[in-house]
């Protein structure tokens, strides 16, 4: 997206990037500000030495040693002033590493810390795979894919020739015979990207030791998303001229073009974004392992030692023992409770957290990093993708009808940090048209200026009387406010601004009161003291705001 400095006066509309990329010539495209790429390593595969030895011990699953053994590999020749290409195992075996990163028998089902070393060493391997080589140089694309017919055939175990097959084909050398390598993987059991999406975030509001994996895993694969897309748009910048976009072959193009029809595959995107761990959702994006939430079940009797490990006796310990039998295993607990009703009845009124409705900080940001590629996305392939417009209409669905504390944490300024500036404008813009009063007047355009805020949001409440949606309509032009002084600055004049602040502050504030007073009592406790709260809050932050700005402009004239 264009680069923008403070210097400007407006934020400018997505939507002016993805018309100008649909409509002009590439001469006349709005360049495109990038983060500088790390200074990525070639690639050199394996020797097929080398290649067997590690297949070796994935096939009898010996995962500590064949991981430690491609971190040496991969590590090597980092020390001199040139760094030499990177050995790198073929796609097979980076996909285990995956799965086993977040498999249950080597996490929450481990049956030895030797196991759950090994899900820890898995993701530290894919970790460094992608800090030296890179998602393209490291063949990630292929190695992420998840299972079709055509890909089947890569991720089959390993044959031997015999009869007249006598020339193996290069993934029969590289097929590794384990259940976790193919059948078993992640890739296999998930349907696709989002349905692994979509669990994980049910996982962070019912099944916290499963999200405590999820999570690392998801983080890691948005990580691969971001840099791949990054890397291919560098490469679009180069030559833009060129007729195949490099864009298009982006690994979150091909998880968003894996599965159902365009409109029905962009809801249920969202839908998974969006988990809430309802029965609803958990029906649509159900777990990818059979018991996957199980535990082991806690010997508190007796505590059997850990087989040790002796070849010539043919006793393999913890290595060859993969697998639990369900008598060994028993349910999750109970979905654990909000934070703050685990401080106990004598707690003095803890605050509440608002972020548990998403399953915690951590799943919101990794909700709103998703939330933001897709619109990047659509912003410059919208014909590969969905036009801008249906994909901030869905995000409409879902974050409108939000109670009050989950809005705010979705539609707040530091949440929209996640989103280049104009997106964040345009995201934020939509959602206040929907709830803001038919009297305000519409902007010229999408782009945004002080001028449009003190005359078409600032001033305006809501278009009902509902004290959640009033508060609604002061969050959304508290976030346009400050996301203009943060991105462009105020004018120095600040008598209008405080003028429009003002107005919109009061009128909200009525239309709140009036609705208060026409309340029965039969109709409930919708619009309490809780969201006269968030109403006022967002009122003195705007004031704070401006005072803040004010002073500090009256310290640079002294």
């Amino acid at each position: 997206m264009p680069s923008l400095t403070p210097s400007q006066d407006a934020i400018p509309s997505v939507y002016s990037i993805d018309s100008s990329q649909s409509s002009s010539p590439s001469s006349a495209r709005p360049s495109i500000h990038l983060e500088p790429l790390p200074a990525w390593r070639t690639v050199k595969l394996l020797p097929y030495e080398l290649r067997e030895h590690c297949i070796i011990y994935l096939e009898e699953s010996l995962y500590v040693p064949a991981l430690h053994l491609l971190i040496a590999l991969l590590t090597s020749g980092t020390t001199s002033a040139t760094p030499t290409p990177a050995f790198l195992p073929p796609p097979q075996q980076l996909a285990l590493a995956a799965t086993l990163a977040v498999h249950p028998s080597l996490t929450t089902r481990a049956q030895s810390d030797d196991r759950l070393h090994a899900s820890n060493l898995a993701l530290k391997y894919l970790q460094l795979v992608l800090d030296h080589v890179g998602p393209v140089n490291g063949n990630l694309c292929e190695a992420f894919a998840f299972s079709t017919v055509e890909t089947s055939s890569r991720r089959g175990a390993r044959r031997r020739p015999t009869g007249d097959d006598l020339s193996p084909t290069k993934d029969d050398l590289d097929g590794i015979n384990s259940e976790l390598a193919n059948a078993g993987s992640v890739w296999a059991k998930a349907q696709d990207f989002w349905h692994v999406v979509g669990w994980a975030f049910n996982c962070s509001l019912l099944y916290q030791r499963r999200w405590e994996r999820w999570q690392l895993w998801l983080k890691y694969l948005i990580d691969v998303l971001d840099k791949d897309w990054t890397l291919r748009a560098y490469k679009y910048k180069e030559d833009p001229a060129n007729e195949q976009d490099p864009r298009e072959r982006s690994m979150i193009v091909l998880y968003i073009n894996g599965g159902d029809t365009p409109a029905r595959q962009e809801r249920r995107i969202l839908r998974a974004v969006f988990a809430d761990g309802t029965s609803k959702s958990t029906g649509e994006f159900p777990e990818v392992w059979r018991n996957e939430t199980k535990e082991r079940k806690k010997d508190t009797e007796t505590t059997k030692p850990e087989a040790k490990l002796d070849i010539e006796a043919d006793n393999w310990g913890p290595y060859m023992n993969n697998s639990a039998s369900s008598s060994d295993l028993e349910d999750t607990p109970s979905p654990t409770s909000p934070p703050a009703a685990a401080l106990g009845t004598n707690s003095p009124s803890p605050l509440p957290d608002v972020s548990a409705p998403f399953g915690g900080p951590q799943s919101i940001v990794l909700r709103l990093r998703l939330l933001s590629l897709l619109s990047t996305v659509s912003v410059y392939l919208p014909h590969t993708f969905t036009p801008l417009s249906t994909l901030y209409d869905l995000y409409l669905e879902h974050i409108r009808p939000l109670p009050l504390p989950s809005f705010f944490i979705l539609i707040s300024p530091s949440s929209m940090q996640y989103f280049h500036q104009s997106a964040a404008s345009s995201i934020t813009q939509i959602i206040l048209r929907s709830l803001i009063s038919s009297s305000a007047p519409a902007p010229e355009n999408d782009d945004l200026t002080q001028k449009d805020l003190e005359r078409c949001y600032l001033p305006y409440p809501a278009n009902t009387g509902s004290i959640s949606d009033n508060a609604k309509v002061s969050l959304c032009v508290e976030t346009l406010l400050r996301l203009l002084q943060r991105y462009c600055g105020l004018c120095s004049n600040y008598g209008h601004l405080q003028n429009a602040v003002e107005q919109g502050i009061e009128a909200r504030e009525q239309k709140a009161k009036k609705a208060g007073k026409g309340r029965g009592k039969g109709k409930g406790k919708g619009d309490g003291e809780g969201e006269k709260m968030w109403l006022r809050a967002s009122a003195g932050r705007m004031r704070a705001l401006l005072d803040l700005a004010s002073s500090q402009e009256q310290k640079e004239d002294d």
